[in-house]
C-alpha cells in the first residue's frame, strides 16, 4: 500500500510539474514578438548540426587539457611499468613517455594527431597545472628528508656530498666555456650560462637515489646510512645554490642578485624561526589524532601555498619555498606520513607525468642531427659521470670508505632522474638554455639514470661479494627457522603467536624471523629507519611476553610477491607465514585512484565476501597476490585467516586425502610445544583406507593419549567450532571445503592453510 500511495505521489507530482512547465514554455513564445531571435544554422542537416557541435566542444581547452591528462597517465604508467619489469626506476620510463609523445617519435610520425593533442596555444595550461605537481612534489620531498641524520651523521657525509657538487660544478663550467660560444642563446652572459651548467652537473635524485638503497636491501647498513645522508646534504645545498644561481640570473650580476639573495636569506630566517614553532605547536596538539580535521590541512596547505608564492615573489622559484615549506613541517613521523599520503598520488600519479611530457614536448631528439652535436652530447655525459661519479668515490674513499663502497656511493649519487629534469626546465624557462642543449642535457639526465643498476651491479660481480636481505645470524642449516611476513602489526602479532606455538620447547633449534615490506613508491622515502623502528615495536613487545627472540627485516620493494618468494628462498626457512587480509583495492592502480591504497601492503588478500555470522572472510579463489606467492614460493607456506587468534590450545584437523598425511607434522608441533588439544577429523574414511596415515594417528595418540581425539564428522557443527581456537589445513582441501560450501565455513574460528 505504501509502495502505491508513493507512485501515485511521484507520477502526480512529476506529470504536473512537467505540465506547467510546457504551459509557461507555450506562452513564452508570445514574448518574442518584436524582438531579433538567433536560430542555429540550418545549412547543415540535424546530424551535421550535431558533428559540428561535437567537434566544437573538443576543441574547448578544458577538453583538450582532460584528453591529454588522460593521454599522458595512460601512457606513462605503461612506460613505467616496462621499465619496473627491467629493472629500473619507473621514473625513466615515465621521462621516455613523455618524449614519445613529444617532437622526437609521435610529433615527428604523427604531427596532426600531436598538433591536434598538443596544440601550442594548450601548452601554457598543461605547464601551470604540472608546475602544481612540482610544487607538491618538492612539498613531500622537504618532508623525506630527515634533517636529524643530517646532525647526527655529518662528518663524511657532508665531506662526500660538498666534494660530489664542487667537482661537477667545476667541471661543468670548464664545459661551458667550450661550448659557450656556439651554444649558448644570444644576449645570455657567459655567467649565467655556466652557472646553470654547473648546477644542471650537480644535482642528485635524491628519491630515485633512496628508492635504489631501500630496493637493495642496504638502507640499514652503514654504507646505506651515508650514501642516504650524502643525498640530502646534497639536495639541500643544491637547491640554495640554485636559488642563488637564479638570483643571479634573473638579476643580470652578482651584485644586484645580492638584493635577492638578502631577501631569500631574511625569508628562510622567517620560515625557521616564525612558521616552524608555530606548525611544531599545532603538530603537537594534534600528534595523537589518526584523522586531522579540515581547518588543520588547511593550515598546513596555505603554509605550502604561501611559501611556494613567496619564493616566486622573491625571485627564486616556488619550488624552492614548496621545499622549504617540506622541511619545516612537524617533525613526527605518523603527522608527515599523513600529509604524504593525501599529497602523493595526485602529485606522482596525476600530476608529475604531465611534467613528463611537457619536458619531453620540449626535447627534440632531432635537433641533435649531425656528429659534431652527437659528440658534445656524449662530451656532456662524460663530464657529468667523471664529475659526480669520480668525486664523489674520491672523496668516499679519502674519508676512510673501502674501493668497493667507494665506487658504490659514486654510483648512486651520479643518478639525477626527475630533479635534473626540474633544474633544466628552470634554465630553459628563463632562457639560459637552448633547444639543443635542453636536449643534450635531457639525454645525458636519462643516460646517468639508466647506468645506475648496472653499474652497481658490475661493482658487485666485480668485487665478488653478494648482499643479502637474510640476516647473517639466522643462516644455520640445522634450525627449523619460520619465517612471518605481516602488514599491519595485529596480524603480524597474531602470526608470531602462531609461530611461537610450533617452536615455544625447541628455541635452541629454532628461529623465527619477522619480515615487514613496505611499499616504495620509486620517489619516496621518509625517514624509514625511524618508521621501521615504529613498525616492530608491537611485534618485538609481543616477543617479549611470549619470551621468544625474534629477528627482523624490514624491506622497501614495488614488487610485494616476489621479494617474499627471495627472502624465503634465500634464506632457506622451513616455514613462511603469511596473513590474510580484507581489500579488494590495495597496490593496484584502481586502489590508487579511488584512494584505497595504504603505504604497507599486506601481502596476501582474500577476494571474495564476508560467509555467515561470525564474519569469517572466506574466499572462493585467492587473489592475483595470493596466487603468485603461493606459486613462486619454493617453501612450505602458512596462509593465516585470523579470526582474532589470541593462543592455539584447542586446534582441529581435518584430513580430506591422502595428500594431506605431511598434516601429523605440524600436529606433533603443536601438541609437543603448546601441549594444544587436537581433535582430528577423518571427513573421507582416509584412517581406514591409507596404512601410513593410520600408523601415524594411532603413534600420535600412543604418545598423547591426552591431546589426541578423533572426531566423527558429524559432530562438527557450530557448538563445536565456535570452542575451537584454530583449524589446520591442507590448501588443497581448503578449495574443497570452499568450492562445497560446507557449514562449517559460517562459523570457522582462525585458519591455517598450509601448502607443504
Amino acid at each position: 500500500m505504501k509502495k502505491l500511495k508513493n507512485a501515485l505521489f511521484y507520477f502526480t507530482v512529476t506529470g504536473g510539474f512537467t505540465a506547467l512547465m510546457y504551459w509557461i514554455v507555450g506562452q513564452g513564445k508570445s514574448l518574442e514578438i518584436g524582438r531579433k531571435i538567433v536560430t542555429p544554422s540550418t545549412k547543415h542537416t540535424q546530424w551535421g548540426q550535431f558533428l559540428e557541435s561535437l567537434f566544437h566542444n573538443l576543441q574547448h581547452p578544458l577538453a583538450i587539457l582532460l584528453a591529454q591528462i588522460i593521454t599522458i597517465i595512460i601512457v606513462a604508467r605503461f612506460f613505467g611499468w616496462i621499465f619496473k619489469k627491467i629493472g629500473q626506476p619507473s621514473v625513466i620510463g615515465e621521462i621516455i613517455a613523455g618524449i614519445f609523445l613529444g617532437p622526437s617519435l609521435v610529433g615527428m610520425y604523427f604531427p596532426e594527431f600531436s598538433a591536434g593533442l598538443f596544440p601550442v596555444e594548450s601548452l601554457g595550461n598543461l605547464q601551470f597545472l604540472s608546475q602544481i605537481g612540482l610544487i607538491l612534489f618538492m612539498f613531500i620531498i622537504g618532508m623525506e628528508l630527515d634533517l636529524k641524520v643530517l646532525k647526527n651523521k655529518a662528518n663524511e657525509a657532508v665531506v662526500i656530498s660538498h666534494a660530489s657538487i664542487v667537482f661537477p660544478f667545476t667541471l661543468g663550467i670548464i664545459l661551458a666555456y667550450y661550448v659557450y660560444h656556439k651554444f649558448a642563446p644570444e644576449g645570455v652572459e657567459f655567467l649565467s650560462f655556466s652557472l646553470f651548467m654547473g648546477i644542471a652537473m650537480s644535482i642528485t635524485a635524491f628519491p630515485v637515489l633512496a628508492r635504489i638503497v631501500q630496493e637493495r636491501g642496504i638502507h640499514k647498513t652503514r654504507l646505506g646510512t651515508i650514501v642516504i645522508t650524502c643525498a640530502a646534504a646534497d639536495d639541500i645545498t643544491a637547491w640554495c645554490l640554485l636559488a642563488a644561481v637564479i638570483a643571479i640570473v634573473k638579476a643580470g650580476s652578482f651584485v644586484s642578485s645580492l638584493y635577492i639573495i638578502g631577501m631569500a636569506a631574511l625569508y628562510v630566517v622567517t620560515m625557521l624561526y616564525l612558521v616552524k614553532p608555530f606548525l611544531k605547536r599545532i603538530g603537537d596538539l594534534y600528534s595523537n589524532n589518526d584523522n586531522l580535521s579540515k581547518p588543520v590541512v588547511a593550515i598546513f596547505f596555505l603554509t605550502l601555498i604561501m611559501s611556494s608564492y613567496a619564493t616566486e615573489i622573491i625571485g627564486i622559484h616556488a619550488l624552492f619555498g614548496a621545499f622549504m615549506a617540506g622541511a619545516i613541517m612537524p617533525d613526527i613521523t605518523k603527522f608527515r606520513n599523513v600529509f604524504i599520503e593525501k599529497v602523493e598520488d595526485v602529485s606522482v600519479i596525476l600530476l608529475l607525468p604531465l611534467f613528463f611530457v611537457f619536458t619531453g614536448l620540449r626535447t627534440e631528439i632531432g635537433l641533435i642531427n649531425d656528429p659534431y652535436l652527437w659528440k658534445i652530447t656524449g662530451c656532456i655525459i662524460l663530464v657529468a659521470v667523471v664529475g659526480k661519479f669520480v668525486g664523489s668515490a674520491l672523496a668516499a674513499k679519502f674519508v676512510g670508505q673501502n674501493w668497493k663502497d667507494s665506487l658504490t656511493i659514486g654510483a648512486l649519487m651520479n643518478t639525477r632522474g626527475l630533479m635534473e629534469l626540474v633544474v633544466l626546465n628552470i634554465g630553459y624557462d628563463l632562457g639560459v638554455l637552448t633547444s639543443e642543449v635542453f636536449t643534450m642535457m635531457v639525454i645525458m639526465a636519462l643516460v646517468t639514470t639508466f647506468m645506475t643498476g648496472p653499474a652497481i651491479d658490475l661493482i658487485n660481480h666485480v668485487f665478488k661479494t653478494k648482499e643479502s636481505v637474510v640476516p647473517d645470524d639466522i643462516v644455520e642449516m640445522h634450525k627449523y627457522k619460520i619465517l612471518i611476513s605481516f602488514g599491519n602489526y595485529e596480524k603480524g602479532k597474531s602470526l608470531l603467536r602462531l609461530a611461537n606455538s610450533l617452536v615455544k620447547k625447541q628455541k635452541d633449534v629454532s628461529s623465527i624471523t619477522a619480515m615487514h615490506l613496505s611499499v616504495s613508491d620509486e620517489m619516496h622515502a621518509y625517514n624509514l629507519e625511524e618508521y621501521e623502528k615504529e613498525t616492530f615495536v608491537p611485534i618485538v613487545e609481543e616477543s617479549k611476553i611470549l619470551n621468544q627472540k625474534i629477528s627482523t627485516i624490514f624491506k622497501a620493494t614495488v614488487d610485494i610477491e616476489n621479494d617474499i618468494a627471495e627472502v624465503a628462498n634465500q634464506g632457506e626457512y622451513d616455514l613462511l607465514l603469511v596473513g590474510l587480509g580484507k581489500s579488494i583495492f590495495e597496490g593496484t592502480l584502481l586502489g590508487k585512484v579511488l584512494g584505497f591504497t595504504t603505504r604497507i601492503i599486506n601481502p596476501d588478500r582474500l577476494l571474495d565476501k564476508i560467509t555467515g555470522k561470525e564474519g569469517l572472510f572466506v574466499n572462493s579463489i585467492f587473489d592475483e597476490r595470493t596466487r603468485q606467492i603461493i606459486a613462486k614460493n619454493k617453501t612450505p607456506l602458512g596462509i593465516l585467516v585470523d579470526n582474532d587468534l589470541h593462543n592455539t590450545d584447542k586446534v582441529f584437523v581435518p584430513f580430506f586425502t591422502v595428500e594431506d598425511a605431511f598434516l601429523v607434522d605440524y600436529i606433533q608441533k603443536f601438541v609437543f610445544n603448546n601441549n594444544s588439544k587436537i581433535n582430528i577429523i577423518d571427513v573421507n574414511n582416509q584412517f581406514g583406507s591409507n596404512f601410513l596415515i593410520k600408523n601415524a594417528i594411532q603413534a600420535l595418540q600412543k604418545d598423547y593419549p591426552d591431546n589426541i581425539t578423533l572426531v566423527n564428522e558429524s559432530l562438527v557443527q557450530k557448538a563445536f567450532l565456535i570452542k575451537q581456537d584454530l583449524m589446520v589445513i591442507s590448501l588443497d582441501s581448503w578449495k574443497k571445503l570452499v568450492d562445497s560450501q560446507s557449514v562449517w565455513l559460517s562459523n570457522l574460528p582462525s585458519v591455517l592453510i598450509i601448502k607443504p
